[in-house]
């Protein structure tokens, strides 16, 4: 069955950097080719049959995201989502981790310098991610939220977004940039409030693609700071008054998005959707396990964790003695794409990535030997 899923895309072996950018299936350059020649050849029906893929990839995103149209909107990436959360809450304080990747540290910095949330930093251990305890230690009674990476960007740390949701009980929002995960993985959204996530990376949809989706106690208690002229109720009536905010996700839309990228975006995600996630994830899990003998064969000291119920796609791992860039030079010889960190590097393979990748992986390590 994965065969036939690797059979869509022309990613070379080697390429195990699928936690920074995927390389999209070959569904989703043609249907991006399709859209882009549509629209050089418009006639009165174009642009309205053009804008059909964002509700087709809407739809999609929404099933398996674990609920419906009415909750999800799309979003040109992860950001804009955050954004839109956090300008949301009036005031009070959200838990957020430290470690965490940029994207999810300046929606909370801009809400403090405006007045409204207040970020409060978590350190979890080192090599760890967001646990329940670490968030009970620190819930005070002005935390409103809890905002989390579903899936450590460092080390693949999988978070337990079930045990959060327990934790912070159920006037909290618990906000989660899923972009490290969606698609596959396999984890409990529905315990979210706000469900983030960008098409680029493990989607394999492109840059400019996204989605995000609210539960009811998101939508009736943050504040729709950033909704545009299309996020309104009676968008098609232009009367020059102020419409009311949607009363579902589309409030969360600023203008129209491009419906070229929401066609790959609704290709990649059709993908997922008729492979399953359970089986993208069974793939990557065995991709994982090798790539982890394979580097503990040759000294490498593995930083993600161990036990596959808390991990994702992601390895990370550094050797001793030996300089991440001149690791990443070896992996490069062999056609291996890595990350490459000033202190590790990081191997994200997909199901499309061939059982080769390992034997590169290990003819690059081996000729650190010598």
């Amino acid at each position: 069955m994965l065969t036939s899923y690797a059979d869509h895309f022309d990613t070379p072996a080697g390429y195990l950097d699928f936690a920074r950018f995927g390389p999209p299936s070959r569904d989703a350059v043609a249907a991006t080719v399709r859209a882009m020649e549509e629209s050089a050849g418009a006639d009165h029906t174009t642009v309205d049959g053009l804008m059909g893929a964002e509700g087709v990839a809407r739809d999609t995103a929404a099933r398996l995201a674990g609920t419906d149209a009415r909750h999800t909107v799309l979003l040109p990436n992860a950001s804009t989502g955050l954004f839109h959360a956090a300008l949301g809450i009036r005031e009070g304080v959200v838990l957020a981790p430290r470690t965490d990747f940029p994207a999810n540290h300046y929606p909370w910095r801009r809400t403090a310098d405006l007045g409204r949330a207040t970020p409060r930093w978590l350190d979890p251990a080192s090599g760890g991610g967001v646990t329940p305890d670490l968030v009970r230690a620190a819930l005070t009674d002005d935390v409103v939220a809890v905002s989390v990476s579903a899936v450590d960007f460092r080390t693949g740390f999988r978070a337990d977004l079930a045990a959060l949701r327990e934790a912070i009980g159920p006037d909290r929002l618990l906000i989660v940039d899923a972009i490290q995960a969606f698609g596959v993985a396999g984890m409990d959204w529905d315990a979210a409030d706000v469900l983030v996530a960008g098409g680029q990376k493990w989607l394999r949809a492109g840059w400019a693609t996204g989605f995000a989706t609210l539960s009811d106690r998101a939508l009736e208690s943050l504040e729709p700071v950033l909704t545009g002229w299309t996020g309104v109720e009676d968008v098609g009536l232009f009367d020059g008054a102020e419409h009311l905010p949607a009363p579902d996700a589309r409030r969360w839309s600023i203008t129209h998005l491009s419906p070229v990228t929401a066609a790959s975006f609704a290709a990649a995600l059709d993908l997922v959707e008729r492979y399953t996630v359970a089986a993208i994830e069974a793939a990557i899990a065995t991709r994982i396990a090798e790539l982890t003998d394979v580097v503990q064969e040759y000294g490498g000291q593995v930083l993600s964790p161990t036990d596959p119920a808390r991990r994702a796609g992601i390895l990370s791992f550094a050797m001793p003695d030996h300089d991440p860039s001149l690791i990443a030079k070896a992996l490069h010889a062999e056609g291996v794409t890595p990350t490459v960190r000033t202190d590790s590097l990081r191997l994200s393979p997909h199901a499309s990535t061939p059982p080769e990748a390992s034997d590169r992986v290990a003819a690059a390590l081996s000729s650190l030997r010598n």
